[in-house]
């Protein structure tokens, strides 16, 4: 009775680890970057910028994001404070491996919408911690990524997983993940910089669910090198309710909302 037992417990071990072990890194990483959000989604955008003394600058802007199957589109208007008001900026990420976000900001002073090269894409947004390709879809495949452990954050178990570029010169030399399990929200990201130093920290503070989706309302993304923060909050979010395909033009940006 003693040995059936010990190998009923031996077995349920076994199947546990083995259960443990069937999903990737790689798979964590997909299932975050085909959560599903929506056809589209509107809503308002307040960017706090806040430095080492406390000092804050505020951001309002207008946000709208559409699914177009093979591309995601997102086109920004600011609003306020008056010297960043009318600045548009706009991005269309592609679903297929290999293809670069197509990245374009519209400084109204110059009169002219200025296309986001890829040498610039490290650059700051708008004075922010988010650089340019923070605030686009990095593909999975782009990186390799590693299962480092299990582990609870905030009351929610999280996977967490390490991400390696695939190609040099990259701004970042990895990314650590905290992804929460079922949701597959990422819930905490470390950035380090080429010398593997802790660059800084993107935290989720909320999540909503609106009409069946998760949605992150509020986030912050902490310097701890510049000791600088963004903090983004959505608010009046808005999902399902038609956005025209026109929305999202280089003639639009122009335009304004």
């Amino acid at each position: 009775m003693k040995k059936l037992t010990l190998m009923l417990l031996v077995l349920l071990v076994m199947g546990t680890v083995l259960f443990a072990q069937e999903i990737t890194g790689l798979q964590v990483i997909e299932n975050v970057y085909s959560r599903p959000t929506g056809n589209d989604q509107t809503a308002d955008l307040t960017m706090t910028l806040e430095n080492s003394r406390g000092d804050q600058r505020v951001r309002i802007i207008k946000q709208f994001v559409k699914d177009f199957g093979e591309m995601e589109k997102k086109i920004m208007f600011f609003v306020s404070p008056a010297d960043v008001h009318n600045t548009a900026f706009m991005n269309w990420s592609y679903s297929a491996d290999g293809k670069n976000d197509d990245q374009w900001i519209y400084l109204p002073a110059l009169k002219r919408v200025k296309r986001i090269s890829s040498d610039t894409k490290s650059d700051y947004f708008m004075g922010s911690d988010f650089t340019y390709d923070d605030l686009g879809d990095r593909q999975p495949n782009a990186d390799s990524h590693t299962i480092l452990r299990e582990e609870e954050l905030d009351g929610e178990m999280c996977f967490v997983v390490e991400s390696i570029p695939n190609e040099e010169e990259q701004m970042y030399s990895k990314t650590i993940s905290w992804v929460v399990k079922d949701k597959w929200i990422g819930k905490k990201k470390e950035f380090y910089d080429e010398d593997e130093d802790l660059l800084k920290i993107l935290t989720v503070k909320e999540v909503e669910n609106i009409k069946d989706y998760l949605v992150i309302t509020i986030s912050e993304m902490h310097n701890v090198q510049k000791d600088h923060t963004t903090k983004m909050e959505l608010k009046n979010v808005k999902v399902n309710t038609g956005i025209s395909d026109n929305k999202f033009t280089e003639r639009m940006m122009k335009r304004g909302m």
